[in-house]
């Protein structure tokens, strides 16, 4: 399983991360042998400018959006701008799209948030084809686009889709990578997440799908304080219907309940479980103390050099 991290878009002291401080992060997240950088899309810099900035910056690690709403970037823009940013980083760039939530696309942006389904199939029959180089001709209920690009000598990235639902994850698995989750547990992974993603991209032809989980952890000495803080800054999560189906299928009353945490023997373990469930990939966003978030990556580090097979 490959270990990677999310940008914090904190600079600590209630401040937000300039670009050079995210850049920096990366920069960090790279030396100290990490696969992957996560940049989630929240209120901030834009994640598909902040990867080809940092690209320039950083020649190896893979840089992933987790994940960026479709429903602000018509499919012609969000192709245009991620093979901008796939020829910037030569080729490191894995583009994690998805549908966010009907409180945010309804209430926020205006926008309807009816038959979302639907609504990513057309998105991705435009999307697809332009990443690949090819013309999207596209006339469907919602969506009608006739438009090429020409970014010469970019592959396509690889497309993750935020897929939770059964229709959706078989989607995820007939026609793209994989799949970007978060605050799925081990559990639900095993017995909903990876069969069904699995069995779509079986039944499509395509390559086993990647499964990228991400979860809050804490490599903490106590593990009831780093649970009750957990569960008071993650709290919005647990009212969102899509993420609350999750946690319920898990047995969770809230998103602390899924996190990752205890000592390092401890978080090792939950690690191996989410790596047996299906996970090819685990996106960290380290929570807790300053002390703890130094212990938690000191943590990551060397298991990401004994995935590599590599000394820390």
């Amino acid at each position: 399983m490959r270990i990677g991290a999310t940008v914090n878009p904190s600079a600590g002291g209630g401040r937000l991360a300039s670009l050079d401080q995210v850049i920096e992060q990366v920069v960090g997240f790279e030396r100290d042998g990490l696969a992957t950088a996560g940049f989630a899309h929240l209120s901030g810099l834009d994640p598909l400018i902040a990867i080809a900035l940092t690209g320039r910056a950083v020649p190896r690690i893979e840089m992933a959006t987790a994940v960026i709403p479709v429903y602000t970037r018509h499919p012609a823009l969000m192709a245009q701008q991620a093979l901008t940013a796939q020829a910037a980083t030569h080729g490191r760039l894995s583009l994690g799209i998805g549908l966010s939530h009907k409180p945010v696309v309804e209430q926020r942006w205006g926008l309807s948030f009816d038959r979302p389904l639907e609504y990513m199939q057309e998105y991705l029959a435009i999307l697809l084809p332009l990443l690949r180089g090819q013309p999207a001709n596209y006339d469907g209920r919602r969506l009608k686009v006739h438009v090429e690009l020409t970014i010469p000598d970019t592959p396509a990235p690889p497309v993750l889709l935020a897929a939770l639902g059964e229709h959706m994850l078989r989607l995820a698995g007939e026609q793209t990578d994989g799949t970007s989750l978060w605050l799925v547990g081990a559990r639900t992974l095993a017995v909903h997440v990876t069969p069904i993603i699995s069995a779509a991209a079986r039944a499509t032809g395509r390559p086993s799908p990647r499964i990228v989980v991400g979860l809050p952890i804490c490599v903490t000495s106590d593990v009831a304080l780093a649970r009750e803080r957990t569960a008071q800054s993650l709290a919005r999560y647990g009212d969102l219907p899509s993420y609350r189906a999750m946690l319920d299928r898990e047995g969770a009353a809230s998103p602390a309940d899924v996190m990752v945490v205890g000592s390092e023997s401890e978080v090792e373990r939950q690690l191996a479980e989410l790596e047996e469930a299906g996970a090819t990939d685990f996106a960290a966003t380290l929570v807790g103390s300053s002390a703890e978030r130094q212990r938690t990556f000191a943590f990551l580090r060397a298991l990401a050099a004994d995935v590599r097979g590599t000394p820390v």
